[in-house]
C-alpha cells in the first residue's frame, strides 16, 4: 500500500509527559503557533487511537482535555482550523439539512434467518458454487450502518446507507464521534471506503436515558433508537454531547484491496478504526453455528446491543465470485437471535417528576420484546409497590403492558440485588426535598422544580387549561430549552422576532401563536384555575369553585386562610381542599401565580345556568372572536346545556372558527366532517335558540 501518515514522532512533547501549563498565546509568532498545533493534532490523534483503538490511554483524561483546550486556543486565535482537526468533534453552527449522495459502492443489506437449516443451506450453496471457504465470524450490530471516505488519509465525508444506493451526508456529526478518526494512521491507501456501525453503549444509553426522563423528557425506546435519531440532528453539537461509538467492518471501495477480508480486519487498527474484538474465523459451517450459540449466551454481558452474528466468505476472489442480487451481497449470511421476551434484568432506576409533583420511579430496562413492541422502561408506580416486590437494579424481571399500551413490571423472576430500590431522598430536577404522602412521594419545589414547571407550561396550554393552539408538548420542550420559557408568566412576553430564529418556526406559525396568546389574557375564571394545574382541580371541579367564589382572589383567599370553606364546594371535598391550600401555601407556587397575574385578568365568572337551549351540543372553538372572548363563548354555551371542550373528535356538534385559527383542530374537523361555522354563523344558531352572546 502507498505510504501514508508515518507513525506518530515519539519526540513530540505532548505524548509522553505532556505539558498542561503554556505560554501565552500573545507571546507565539504565527510560525511557532502553527508548529505547535501540527504537534498537538498529531499527538491527540495518537491519544484518540490509543483510547478508542488499543483501549490503552497513556495520558490522564485531564491531561488530555488540557491539550485539546490548548489546541483550540491556537486555532481560535490564529485562524487555523482545517476540515481533519480532532476539534472539530466539538460539532460547529446547525445544518439547515443534509445533502444526498451517492455512495461509492452498494451497501447492500444481509439475507438472515433465525433456522439453523437456514444457516446450512447458504453454506451448501457457497460450497457448490466456489468450493471450501473459510468464515468470518462478527457479532450482528443493532445500531445504524454508515459508509466512511477518506482521501488522502483524511476522513472526506461520512453518509447514512439510506437505500444502500445513496444516503445522507451526515459527515459534521459523524466528525463528533470520538472514535471516528479525522485522519488516518500508519501505511493507509490513498483510497478507503469503510462500512463502520455507529451505536450507543448500552450503560451510556441507560445514562442518557436516565437523564432525559430526570429533565422530564420522553426516553428513547432502546439504543438503536437513539443513535439512528442522534446521527440526524441538524446541530452536529447536539450530537458531540451524546454518546456513540463505532465500530469498523467492512471495507467498501479502496485504492488497493487485501486478499481476505480477515487481513482488512487486521489492517484497521493500524489505521486507527477501531474493530470488535469479538470476530473469529472458522473453516466450517458448524464452527460457524457453535459462533453464534456462544454470542447469544454472552450477549448481555456485552455493552452493545447485537441481534445475532454475520457468517462471511473470507476469501475476496470467492466474494466476487458469488455476486450479489438486488438487495443482498450472496457471499454473507446473518444468524439472528429470538426477540427477548418479557424477562429482562433491570440496568437502571430513574426518577420522573409529574407537573403535581408526583415522583414515579422508572426501570430502565435491557430492551424486551413484550407483545411484539420493544421495551426499555417499565414503571414501578410508587415506593409502597417497589418495597412489596422488593425490586432492585440488578433484578431481573417480568414486564408486561397494562391494557396492552404502559409497561410496569410484574415481579421477579431472579433475585441479583440486596434488598430494594429507595427514592432518593432530594429531586434530582431541583434539589429539593423528596417527601412521601402515604403510598406516594412528591417533590416539594412545586413550580421551582424545572420538571414541574415545564409540564406546567404544557398543562397551561393544554386542554385542560387555555387550550394554546400551536403549544403542543413539542413546541414547549423546544421553547423551554431555547431559554424562552422561564414560567408560564414568560409565555406573554415572547417576541415574534424570537420565535422565528427556531427552527420550524415562520412567520404565519409565530404569529399564530401570539395570537392565541394575547387572546388568553382575560380567561374565564374556571378556565384559568383549571389551567394553573391545582393537583385534583380539572375543569369540573374549577367550575365548581367558579360557581362558588365568583372571584379568583376570593378563591385564594378561601384557600390560604379558610380551607374549610373549600370543602363544602361541590366535587372538592377535604383531600382537595387539601391539596388547593398546599398548592397556594407554596411560596414559589404563590410567587409564580403573582408573576403570572401580571399579565391575565381572570374574569368573573358567568358560570349561572341558563337553561338547556343547547343541551347535547358539543362546541369547539379556534380562534379569537370579536367583542367576546373565547372562554367567555365557551362559558355561555356551557351555561346552556352544551359541553364545550378543547379537541375536535368525531363527537363534536361545532367547530367554531374565529380570526387566525389554528389549522389542527380544521384538519380534525375536515377528518371527522364536523361542521365548521364562523362566528356570524355561531351567533346566528345561539339567536335561534333565543340566547345573547353578549
Amino acid at each position: 500500500m502507498p505510504a501514508g501518515d508515518a507513525t506518530v514522532d515519539e519526540d513530540n512533547p505532548y505524548l509522553r509527559t505532556p505539558p498542561t501549563e503554556f505560554e501565552p498565546l500573545e507571546d507565539l509568532s504565527e510560525e511557532d503557533a502553527r508548529e505547535q498545533v501540527e504537534r498537538l493534532r498529531e499527538a491527540i490523534r495518537e491519544h484518540d487511537r490509543r483510547y478508542y483503538v488499543e483501549n490503552d490511554p497513556i495520558i490522564a483524561d485531564r491531561t488530555y482535555d488540557a491539550l485539546f483546550t490548548r489546541l483550540q486556543d491556537l486555532e481560535d486565535a490564529f485562524d487555523l482550523a482545517h476540515p481533519d482537526s480532532p476539534t472539530r468533534s466539538v460539532g460547529g453552527e446547525p445544518l439547515e439539512a443534509f445533502e444526498t449522495v451517492e455512495h461509492v459502492a452498494p451497501m447492500l443489506s444481509i439475507d438472515a434467518s433465525g433456522e439453523p437449516e437456514d444457516v446450512r443451506e447458504f453454506d451448501d450453496r457457497v460450497r457448490r458454487e466456489v468450493g471450501a471457504v473459510d468464515y468470518v465470524c462478527e457479532p450482528k450490530f443493532d445500531g445504524v450502518s454508515m459508509a466512511f471516505v477518506y482521501e488522502d488519509g483524511s476522513l472526506e465525508r461520512a453518509v447514512t446507507r439510506g437505500d444502500g444506493r445513496e444516503g445522507d451526508d451526515v459527515t459534521r456529526n459523524a466528525r463528533t464521534i470520538g472514535s471516528v478518526p479525522q485522519r488516518l494512521h500508519g501505511d493507509h491507501p490513498d483510497f478507503l471506503a469503510v462500512r463502520g456501525e455507529v451505536y450507543m453503549p448500552k450503560d451510556a444509553f441507560q445514562a442518557h436515558n436516565r437523564e432525559r426522563i430526570e429533565r422530564g423528557e420522553e426516553p428513547f425506546a432502546n439504543p438503536r433508537n437513539a443513535t439512528a435519531g442522534t446521527i440526524r440532528q441538524l446541530d452536529p453539537s447536539i450530537v458531540a454531547d451524546r454518546p456513540l461509538e463505532v465500530f469498523f467492518f467492512d471495507v467498501l471501495e479502496a485504492s488497493e484491496l487485501e486478499d481476505s477480508h480477515r487481513k482488512e480486519l487486521e489492517r484497521f487498527p493500524e489505521f486507527g478504526l477501531r474493530v470488535n474484538d469479538r470476530v473469529e474465523v472458522v473453516d466450517s459451517i458448524d464452527d460457524a453455528i457453535d459462533y453464534r450459540d456462544r454470542m447469544l449466551e454472552v450477549r448481555d454481558e456485552l455493552n452493545y446491543e447485537i441481534d445475532g452474528t454475520v457468517i462471511k466468505v473470507d476469501d475476496r476472489e470467492a466474494r466476487e465470485e458469488l455476486g450479489r442480487t438486488a438487495r443482498h451481497d450472496r457471499y454473507a449470511y446473518a444468524y439472528k437471535f429470538p426477540a427477548r421476551a418479557e424477562i429482562t434484568p433491570i440496568a437502571d432506576v430513574a426518577v420522573q417528576i409529574g407537573r403535581t409533583g408526583r415522583v414515579t420511579p422508572v426501570a430502565l430496562l435491557e430492551p424486551v420484546d413484550v407483545g411484539g413492541v420493544t421495551v426499555s422502561r417499565a414503571s414501578l408506580h410508587n415506593p409502597e409497590e417497589i418495597a412489596e416486590k422488593n425490586v432492585n437494579v440488578g433484578d431481573t424481571v417480568r414486564v408486561q403492558r397494562a391494557g396492552d399500551v404502559i409497561p410496569y413490571v410484574e415481579a421477579i423472576v431472579e433475585k441479583d440485588s440486596e434488598g430494594h430500590y429507595d427514592l432518593p431522598e432530594h429531586c434530582p430536577v431541583c434539589d429539593s426535598a423528596i417527601e412521601r404522602d402515604g403510598p406516594m412521594a412528591f417533590c416539594t419545589g412545586g413550580l421551582a422544580c424545572d420538571a414541574q414547571r415545564r409540564r406546567s407550561i404544557e398543562y397551561y396550554a393544554g386542554d385542560d387549561g387555555l387550550d394554546l393552539e400551536g403549544l403542543g408538548e413539542k413546541s414547549v420542550r423546544q421553547l423551554v430549552a431555547a431559554g424562552l420559557l422561564e414560567s408560564v408568566a414568560a409565555l406573554y412576553e415572547l417576541e415574534r422576532d424570537e420565535l422565528t430564529a427556531l427552527e420550524g418556526w415562520g412567520e404565519t406559525s409565530a404569529e399564530n401563536l401570539l395570537s392565541e396568546i394575547e387572546a388568553s389574557r382575560e380567561p374565564p375564571l374556571a378556565d384559568f384555575l383549571s389551567a394553573l394545574g391545582i393537583p385534583h382541580v380539572g375543569p369540573t371541579t374549577a367550575r365548581e369553585l367558579a360557581r362558588e367564589f365568583d372571584k379568583f382572589e376570593a378563591v385564594r383567599e378561601a384557600a390560604e386562610t379558610d380551607p374549610e370553606r373549600l370543602e363544602g364546594v361541590d366535587d372538592v371535598g377535604e383531600t382537595v381542599a387539601g391539596q388547593i391550600h398546599d398548592f397556594f401555601a407554596s411560596e414559589a407556587n404563590a410567587a409564580a401565580v403573582d408573576e403570572l397575574l401580571e399579565h391575565v385578568s381572570p374574569q368573573e365568572s358567568a358560570l349561572e345556568r341558563g337553561g338547556d337551549a343547547l343541551e347535547g351540543l358539543t362546541f369547539v372553538f379556534t380562534g379569537s372572536l370579536e367583542g367576546i372572548t373565547r372562554g367567555e363563548a365557551q362559558d355561555i354555551v356551557e351555561a346552556h346545556g352544551a359541553n364545550a371542550t378543547g379537541s375536535v373528535s368525531g363527537n363534536t356538534d361545532y367547530l367554531v372558527v374565529g380570526e387566525n385559527p389554528g389549522q389542527t383542530k380544521r384538519d380534525d374537523a375536515a377528518a371527522n366532517d364536523v361542521p365548521i361555522i364562523d362566528e356570524d354563523e355561531f351567533r346566528e344558531l345561539l339567536e335561534d335558540q333565543g340566547i345573547d352572546l353578549e
